[in-house]
């Protein structure tokens, strides 16, 4: 439930952003449109004193001309605010964990474990029945012996993997390996520290 109010609290504060960022590059660009349209007429007044007819048509396509251009700079401008705003709220280094997962890869047996394990099921072995079942309980004591050996050895040389899955603000998604338990879970908010992560 803390969580759900959190998410519905960002998610309020964000459309706030959004729209403040749009009212203030609205603001702007409504200035703007009111300064051009004063200038232009302060410019066909001044046209209206030409003392001759194409004199008087030049200079009101000139202040026509001057208006448009103003009229455009004014709605790049808005178009470029409202973008550098939504832009500004973007964090490409931040994201949230997805997922946790352990992974266990066993270690690599030697002949250590494979030796030990081999004598020890032999002389189990040799202790087994007489004559020639004697000979090949020793054999297969040997073997097995020699398989149990190897496993042991390997469960104990045995290496864990934490598999951190991370979605970024940016829509990115990457995953990152710790040989030591991050302590962190699904929900985790983080951030990129050169090429690993750590919490925000």
């Amino acid at each position: 439930m803390k969580q759900q109010f959190a998410m519905f609290f960002a998610l309020i504060t964000i459309a706030t952003i959004c729209t403040a960022s749009n009212g203030a590059a609205t603001s702007a660009s409504d200035s703007a449109k009111n300064e051009a349209a004063a200038r232009y007429s302060e410019d066909r007044k001044i046209c209206a004193d030409e003392s001759n007819a194409s004199r008087r048509m030049q200079c009101l396509r000139d202040a026509k001309h001057e208006y448009s251009s103003a009229l455009k700079a004014a709605k790049s401008t808005s178009v470029t605010k409202i973008e550098a705003g939504k832009n500004a709220k973007l964090c490409n280094v931040c994201g949230q964990v997805t997922a946790v997962k352990v992974m266990e890869k066993e270690g690599e047996s030697g002949a250590a474990g494979l030796i030990a394990g081999g004598v020890a099921g032999a002389l189990l072995g040799h202790q087994i029945g007489a004559g020639t079942g004697k000979d090949v309980a020793t054999l297969a004591g040997a073997a097995g012996g020699a398989y149990a050996g190897k496993r042991i050895e390997g469960k104990m040389k045995a290496t864990k993997t934490w598999v951190v899955s991370v979605k970024f603000e940016n829509g990115s998604e990457r995953t990152f390996n710790f040989e030591k338990d991050p302590s962190l879970v699904t929900g985790t908010l983080v951030k990129l520290s050169g090429s690993s992560i750590v919490r925000r």
